[in-house]
């Protein structure tokens, strides 16, 4: 993990590599552009001029050893394109993570590095150390010789002004925290199934408690008494036993108020059941516990920073296995609320899930709100890439805090159509419905099938299937798993303690 400090010396010194923020076309008339291009010698403006930079996001100047004392010295962009639907932080963070990606590009072998900030971009100086922290993140665990290693390991963040450096430091000791939690999150994804089973899941969620976090934990037995049948059905077919897990985050504990309810799909590991998976592919299938990752992260955040709210985290831990007792499609299982679903395709099984887990969390907490996260369905996939998650919402208030997040945060949400032609499409003949109905807006037939275990609770669904996981790396992510949703909630719970949503 790279390390971040603030300051303001930015004096270049023997080997120094060094980073300028340019925002938009006026960063030539900002007064570190000036002082570092009149102590190289004019080498800032004549590159400008060469390569056409404008300071827009996405562009990047590289000089290699301009003078014998700077061993690099980059230019970057970072005003975002007027398309891009993203807040100032979000663009921010993306430039702190573009930041990190140039200095291990650039070839030298160096350990830190200065990442210098005009007057004006004091405020989001926090935001950019978290991208350059974020853009960091490797999983490497297993490797047992690593091929070029990383040299970089810390960060000076160099501000004109001391109490700017005061303010940055306060805004980033709530940051470190959604960093780590965020890293929690990549790093419960990227582990293989045969590390990261529901009781290893639920071992490492109890690790959480030296946070604050209350954790309490289901097994099988008590499922059953309380008639999780729709979960149960999905890990039968398992040699590992699953695990329902409750996270209670008590920073508003002298209110009254209903906690935030924050739901997860967690299985660890996929192979659809009998109604079985193509084998290529079927490895990534261990990230099919996304949603339950990203509730833990998000919990850990608000643990960190100790929110002032009261929120409950539940993710359910099961495997999805084949096995000669492994649940068949037509089975019927009775779930937690008392309604019966016809098992028609065992790989429609994380709505299983999270049907238990709705009910249960409604009943059991009564919750100001509920949102699930899961990686549902492939059909999202196809319907947005990996560029946004589909939202699926009964209440529009809370959508839109939630599509607010999104922007906010750089983890962009799409609303879905829900309504009741999809969801007859979901009755069975001989139960109260039927776990698929099929392939046409098959994502929003799934969110139906949720809806179904809500009530009047205010709810959103977070089909994540396409942006929990990356196949290729990006500025602030690496090829695997994203950490998505993290930081999307813990922005939306930040709105809501500033009152944009239902008290």
């Amino acid at each position: 993990m790279i390390d971040i400090s603030f300051g303001t010396d930015g004096s270049l010194k023997a080997g120094t590599s060094a980073i300028l923020f340019c925002h938009g076309e006026a960063f030539a008339q900002g007064a570190v552009f000036r002082q570092h291009d009149e102590a190289l010698g004019g080498a800032l403006s004549r590159a400008v001029a060469l390569r056409e930079f404008t300071g827009r996001s996405g562009q990047a100047v590289s000089l290699t050893a301009p003078a014998d004392h700077v061993a690099q010295f980059h230019l970057l962009g970072c005003a975002p394109a007027d398309d891009e639907p993203q807040g100032a932080g979000a663009a921010a963070r993306q430039a702190g993570g573009e930041a990190v990606k140039l200095l291990k590009a650039g070839g030298a072998k160096i350990s830190e590095a200065l990442l210098l900030l005009e007057a004006d971009q004091a405020p989001l100086a926090a935001e950019i150390a978290l991208g350059a922290r974020l853009g960091s993140y490797h999983f490497d665990r297993y490797k047992t010789v690593t091929a070029r290693p990383s040299t970089l390991k810390t960060l000076h963040v160099v501000l004109p002004e001391t109490g700017q450096v005061e303010e940055a430091r306060t805004v980033w000791q709530e940051l470190e925290g959604l960093g780590a939690s965020v890293f929690l999150t990549r790093d419960l994804v990227n582990e293989p199934a045969n590390v990261l089973f529901p009781e290893e899941f639920t071992r490492r969620i109890r690790e959480l408690e030296s946070l604050g976090l209350e954790v309490e934990v289901l097994d099988r037995a008590r499922m059953d008494e309380l008639g999780f049948g729709a979960l149960l059905g999905v890990a039968q077919g398992s040699e590992k036993p699953p695990f329902t897990v409750i996270m209670r985050h008590r920073g508003d504990a002298g209110s009254d108020r209903a906690p935030l309810a924050f739901i997860g799909k967690g299985v660890t590991f996929d192979s659809g059941g009998i109604s079985i998976k193509p084998a290529a592919g079927m490895d990534e299938m261990k990230m099919d516990m996304g949603g339950a990752a990203a509730v833990v992260g998000v919990m850990s955040a608000l643990a960190r920073r100790r929110a002032p709210v009261n929120a409950v985290g539940v993710v359910g831990l099961v495997e999805n296995m084949v096995s000669g007792t492994a649940q068949r499609p037509g089975d019927i299982v009775k779930s937690h609320s008392g309604q019966t679903i016809e098992v028609l395709n065992t790989d429609a099984e994380g709505r299983l899930v999270l049907a238990d887990l709705l009910s249960y969390t409604r009943e059991t907490f009564e919750p100001a709100l509920m949102v699930n996260l899961a990686t549902l369905t492939g059909a999202i996939v196809v319907a947005l890439g990996s560029d946004y998650a589909g939202l699926f919402s009964n209440d529009d208030r809370l959508a839109a805090a939630l599509t607010r997040a999104g922007e906010e945060s750089g983890e962009a949400l799409w609303r879905m159509p829900m309504g009741a032609a999809y969801n007859r499409r979901i009755d069975s003949d001989i139960a109260d419905m039927k776990n698929i109905g099929g392939r046409p807006g098959s994502s929003i037939l799934a969110a139906e099938f949720l809806r179904r275990f809500v009530g009047d609770t205010p709810w959103a669904h977070l089909d994540i299937a396409g942006t929990a996981w990356a196949e290729k790396a990006t500025a602030l992510t690496p090829k695997g798993a994203s950490g998505f949703g993290v930081r999307l909630l813990d922005g939306f719970v930040r709105l809501y303690q500033d009152g944009a949503v239902h008290h």
